[in-house]
């Protein structure tokens, strides 16, 4: 089973003589890009050859002139679930994203639904959740937005794949 590889940077145009290219980061981890490190794109395995965070800019072993690092120009860098999970440090009580997808989000003893994606809106992620279709047959909404703040969110399990929830029940409701 090939394992599902997720989506953290995309190179952007060059800069200088020396292979610099413009880096842009998707990921709320950018301690995992380290000199040395390699990561999976759209041409083939990339390793970092250096990287300057305050300016931006990245290169790649094997793309240290001009003419070759334009061939990375909008190149994405992907990673994997392992790799990520090796690379980024979590807080106590923090999940990554795929962790949280595909939880059951319970609130009591009911469950109100399944996690099917998270999106970012300004500066919280909302649990996008595909309601329960008892729920939907008792004429809910079929999918509802919850912000995954402590608000809402008391605990996620994510080894029993559960997001314990308060008042989230009222927000499916309003939705």
């Amino acid at each position: 089973m090939s394992q599902q590889q997720f989506f953290i940077a995309q190179i952007g145009r060059t800069i200088g003589l020396w292979g610099d290219l413009k880096f842009h980061l998707h990921t709320d981890f950018p301690e995992q890009f380290k000199v040395g490190n390699t990561y999976k794109s759209s041409r083939g395995d990339l390793t970092i050859a250096d990287i300057n965070f305050k300016r931006g800019i990245i290169r790649f072993k094997g793309y240290e002139s001009i003419d070759s690092a334009k061939k990375l120009t909008n190149t994405k860098l992907y990673a994997t679930e392992e790799q990520t999970k090796e690379n980024c440090d979590l807080n106590e009580g923090e999940h990554f994203w795929f962790e949280v997808i595909g939880c059951a989000v319970k609130q009591d003893d009911e469950v109100l639904g399944i996690i099917e994606d998270i999106q970012r809106m300004a500066d919280t992620d909302y649990l996008s959740i595909k309601t329960d279709d008892a729920l939907v047959e008792a004429g809910l909404s079929k999918n509802f937005l919850l912000p995954y703040i402590d608000r809402y969110v008391i605990k996620t399990d994510t080894e029993e794949k559960i997001v314990y929830t308060k008042d989230a029940k009222d927000i499916l409701e309003a939705s």
